[in-house]
């Protein structure tokens, strides 16, 4: 018989996937704030706001890969 291990809940599953959306989007809309502002301040140019979004989705991404690492138990995690 199949013992039940903890990481075997599907509730787990659940959390972990909205960590990663959740965590995916407020980086970028944080990159789309910083941007706008910088855009603002920099008279209009809108290259910042492409900027800020892209620097929110690269940060979005390593967090993602960090809450992974900590999920799988990986190195230092």
């Amino acid at each position: 018989m199949k013992k039940n291990n903890a990481s075997d809940n599907p509730w787990r599953a659940v959390a972990l996937v909205s960590a990663i959306g959740a965590d995916l989007v407020v980086c970028m809309l944080a990159g789309f704030w910083l941007g706008d502002l910088v855009s603002k301040w920099q008279g209009g140019r809108p290259i910042w706001l492409v900027v800020g979004v892209m620097l929110g989705f690269f940060v979005g991404v390593y967090s993602v890969f960090l809450i992974l690492r900590k999920f799988t138990g990986g190195s230092n995690g």
